[in-house]
């Protein structure tokens, strides 16, 4: 398989880097002043890069195991079994997102992944689901035996870290945590079992594993199984972001960078087309859909009002996510999705690279 990349490929390995990683243990220890140093370590982190590892994070190892196995034993079905669970089936992005799905410009641009798409289980009578918002609904479970166990297990698990997490981001921020999880009653924090697909088309700025791009959420908690991985860092310079045996990934989203009126950083991040199989599982960390996010009231001046306009976090993911899904595009087109807000032709938290150091 071709590995060679472009230019515009090119990074600086994790070793040049001095990439954090943060140790969670005192997350759980009970004690205050514990609490409070790894509020600082990840305080720290989320300013300079927005990018870091956790490790000591509580999320049992053969939990992750299980995950790694259960996403191949879906994956490796064929395409008709895994066609059956296609997500353009729902009405709120649930399933099976195949290759041709990635983005409205394939097969001139290829993103070389598939996944699975679950979120935050709500009752198929909740308000937000029967208007029809795309983010809000209950999952659907493919028929494997002891999947959904398994996969909704790691969600439980991950998603209670990112509580945490979020608990420990408020404190460094200096704000009472309960100013945000208020906004976390029926979140559209999302999971996707990814797997990049084996393929001999060389690297380049049109065959990738995932474009460039920030995440709409909170942050993302990341388990990968193989290097391809690449963040800017704080200097806006790509670094190679291999797996750490026992730690996830953690990157800043879009939310915290408004909460936080640019303080935090939302952290811009690809996956090359490296031309072997991969997997990874991110968990974006999200808010419940009708959430108003804005600069909280500590960081509101009139540069960060005038810089982060309120928005809502669901329609916030649902104009970055419209143009990413071949089939949202195409109901949007044909008048099936109508959305009453504008969908931006890319990101406004999207921030340019400049080049790794000779």
């Amino acid at each position: 398989m071709s590995t060679t990349l472009t230019v515009d490929q090119t990074a600086l390995r994790i070793d040049q880097a001095q990439l954090p990683v943060i140790d969670l243990g005192g997350l759980r220890t009970g004690e205050r002043a514990d609490k409070e140093a790894v509020a600082r370590a990840l305080g720290e982190a989320a300013r300079a890069s927005g990018f870091f590892y956790i490790t000591n994070h509580g999320v049992p190892a053969d939990l992750v195991e299980k995950m790694f196995a259960a996403s191949r034993a879906f994956h490796e079905k064929p395409r008709g079994f895994k066609m059956k669970y296609w997500s353009g089936f729902t009405t709120h992005h649930r399933g099976y997102v195949p290759l041709e799905e990635n983005g409205t410009d394939f097969p001139k641009r290829i993103n070389f992944n598939e996944a699975w798409d679950m979120s935050y289980e709500a009752p198929a009578d909740h308000p937000d689901h029967l208007a029809g918002w795309r983010m809000t609904g209950p999952n659907i479970w493919p028929d494997i035996p002891g999947w959904k166990e398994t996969v909704s297990g790691y969600y439980e698990a991950v998603f209670d870290l990112g509580m945490q997490m979020l608990d420990a981001l408020a404190i460094e921020l200096g704000v009472d945590p309960a100013d945000l999880t208020q906004h976390i009653t029926n979140p559209t924090s999302q999971l996707r079992l990814l797997r990049y697909i084996e393929n001999d088309m060389p690297a380049s700025k049109d065959t990738v594993g995932i474009d460039a791009h920030s995440d709409f959420e909170c942050f993302t908690i990341l388990l990968q199984g193989a290097p391809g991985l690449q963040v800017m860092n704080a200097d806006d310079v790509w670094i190679e972001a291999d797996p750490i045996p026992g730690c996830f990934i953690v990157n800043i989203g879009d939310i915290f960078e408004t909460w936080s009126g640019g303080q935090f950083r939302s952290t811009q991040h690809r996956v090359n087309n490296i031309g072997h199989e991969r997997y990874s599982f991110p968990l974006f960390f999200g808010l419940d859909y009708h959430a108003v996010v804005e600069p909280l009231e500590k960081f509101r001046t009139p540069d960060t009002v005038a810089r982060y306009p309120p928005i809502k976090a669901g329609e916030h993911l649902m104009r970055m996510s419209v143009n990413a899904f071949r089939y949202m595009a195409e109901a949007r087109a044909s008048g099936e999705l109508i959305l009453d807000f504008e969908v931006p032709d890319e990101n406004p938290f999207k921030r340019e690279a400049k080049p790794a150091a000779e």
